[in-house]
């Protein structure tokens, strides 16, 4: 059995200890306490805030099995980087077969060329023959007229001016008939231009077609728009994929971070645009990332919501509504850390 002496002294070390240590509890309590309460006072604090990015999904324009992959999971694309390819022979098929299709229209307008060019020549072979049509009527009406004064001055006998007669009837006939053939020229020439107008707009309606499938192959091969990092590979080899189907996301590296603080409406009397803000992540909490305030959301979140609420039911209970603020982040050190989707711890300077 021990001394009581010893018990004694026992007792006042563990009593001297727990003081310490309550003492080091109290004063580390008194520090964040102060510390609390400080943010309070000076900043305007949220914790309601996530890291964002631009997260644009993949999305094949058309359809076909894919005949390569070239990214794995998480993987860092530049632009221009090809993704995959889809087998593109049925799509340069069909665009050889509209480049054929415009040929043949030209080969129809050349034709049309042609014989325009012949109706022409007629045309104008038509003209020469009217002119000597008319000057040959023009002299047999002479020679009628010559005729028919010797005729009445008992001169000349009524057969030679019959003879004369139907001479100038035949000249007359033939320069109408001349003029008819002219008409019908000039007609065939008409319907050779409508024709070929007709050609030149199927050619262009055809150039559309052909641009629109040499489009179709281009799309076959998957580009990256921009720079950043493939999500989760979810394709191989041999899928066969249709047109707007999700390929897989993209997270662009091309536009800053921001963050999207969900700030109190009680809040916003403290937030001004260009603030600056202080941003400290839940995954890196001994480091402090900085930015400023770009935006404030014209309406709370619950306004944006498929069904908002409508106060005027009857069941009403005042909720203190958050609106969406969006920071940008600096383009310093440490900032590439941070990954969409993060929580993070918000203050702004109050003034």
């Amino acid at each position: 059995m021990k001394p009581k002496s010893d018990r004694s002294l026992t007792d006042v070390q563990l009593t001297r200890i727990t003081n310490w240590l309550a003492g080091i509890a109290l004063f580390a309590l008194l520090l964040w306490g102060g510390r609390i309460l400080w943010l309070r006072i000076g900043y305007t604090y949220t914790n309601d805030a996530q890291v964002t990015q631009y997260i644009n999904p993949i999305i094949s324009r058309v359809g076909g099995y894919i005949v390569s992959v070239h990214f794995k999971d998480h993987q860092s694309v530049k632009r221009g980087d090809t993704l995959l390819l889809i087998d593109n022979r049925e799509y340069k098929y069909e665009a050889d077969q509209a480049s054929a299709s415009i040929h043949k229209e030209n080969a129809e307008i050349s034709v049309l060329g042609s014989q325009k060019e012949i109706l022409q020549a007629e045309h104008e072979s038509l003209e020469k023959s009217i002119v000597a049509a008319q000057a040959r009527v023009t002299k047999q009406q002479l020679e009628y007229d010559r005729y028919k004064f010797l005729f009445d001055e008992k001169s000349a006998t009524a057969q030679q001016l019959e003879d004369i007669k139907a001479s100038l009837d035949v000249y007359k006939s033939e320069l109408a008939s001349l003029q008819y053939k002219l008409e019908a020229a000039q007609d065939r020439v008409y319907d050779v231009d409508v024709k070929k107008g007709v050609l030149h707009a199927e050619k262009v309606r055809l150039s559309a077609a052909a641009n629109r499938k040499h489009l179709d192959v281009g799309y076959t091969v998957i580009r990256a728009p921009y720079d950043g990092q493939v999500g989760k590979r979810s394709i191989e080899k041999g899928q066969m994929v249709n047109p707007g189907e999700v390929l897989g996301f993209l997270v662009n590296a091309e536009t800053p971070i921001w963050v999207t603080a969900n700030f109190k409406e009680t809040q916003l009397r403290y937030l001004n645009l260009d603030a600056r803000v202080k941003v400290v992540a839940d995954a890196y909490p001994d480091e402090t990332f900085y930015g400023r305030i770009i935006s404030i959301s014209p309406a709370t979140g619950s306004s944006f919501s498929l069904l908002p609420p409508d106060n005027a039911t009857g069941n009403f209970v005042k909720i203190v509504q958050r609106v969406p603020v969006r920071i940008e982040l600096d383009k310093g050190k440490g900032a590439t850390k941070l990954r969409s989707g993060m929580n993070v711890n918000v203050s702004v300077a109050k003034k």
